[in-house]
Formats: structure tokens, sequence, C-alpha cells
């Protein structure tokens, strides 16, 4: 029975990864590949963790797995929304298809704030 389930959740896991590796070479901008490779690989990796758990059985490995995916599951979301919000702030442009930009007006290039309603007599001030 573990046996299947090592088997499960390490093809599983190597199939997110693989998706997530797809994703990256076909999704037309920097934001879509950041957010595809993000929850593919952060379910992904925690996938192959289950099955190492699994696999080893062992109460001091399972523990640090459970970590490990915690850790995951809390620092990627996070890294990958700094990581999209700075590439914004630096002049990214978007995918030419894409019909809505939320941060469109909101953004104060002097002072790298986010306001409700940004406007360039608002940027002169600050």
């Amino acid at each position: 029975m573990t046996d299947i389930l090592i088997i499960v959740f390490s093809s599983l896991g190597a199939l997110f990864i693989l998706i997530a590796a797809v994703g990256l070479l076909k999704m037309p901008d920097f934001y879509l590949r950041v957010s595809v490779t993000t929850k593919a690989v952060t379910l992904g990796v925690g996938l192959i963790l289950s099955a190492a758990a699994v696999s080893f059985s062992s109460f001091n490995v399972t523990t640090r797995v459970i970590a490990i995916i915690i850790f995951i599951i809390l620092t990627a979301p996070v890294a990958a929304h700094m990581i999209g919000r700075a590439a914004y702030f630096i002049g990214i442009k978007m995918w030419d298809k894409s019909v809505m930009d939320d941060l469109e007006g909101k953004y104060h290039r002097n002072s790298h704030t986010l306001g409700s309603n940004a406007t360039d007599e608002e940027d002169n001030l600050l």
C-alpha cells in the first residue's frame, strides 16, 4: 500500500513540475509565467516531499517534511507576489491581450507607493 502511495505522490508531483515547465515556456508574459510556476511547483514539490515522508515512514522525516511544506506554502506565493510587484514597478510590460490592469493609475512613481488614485499632480507633490 505504501508503494502505491509513493508512486502516486511522486508521479503527481513530477507531473505538476512538468506542467510548470511547460507553462514557463508557453505563457506569453512574465506575470503569467510567475503565476503558473509558483502554483504548480509548490504543489509538485509538496507531493514529492509527501512521497519521501511516506517512503521513509519515520517521525523525524515526516515532521521535517511537514515543516518544509508549510514553509514553501507560506513563502512561495509571497516571493512571487513581490517579484511580480517589482517587475510591474520597473515597467515590465503586460501581455498585449491582457484585459485589465488593476494597478493602473494607483502607483506613485516618485514615492513608490500604492494609493487609491494616483495622479500626476500627486506625483509632483511627493
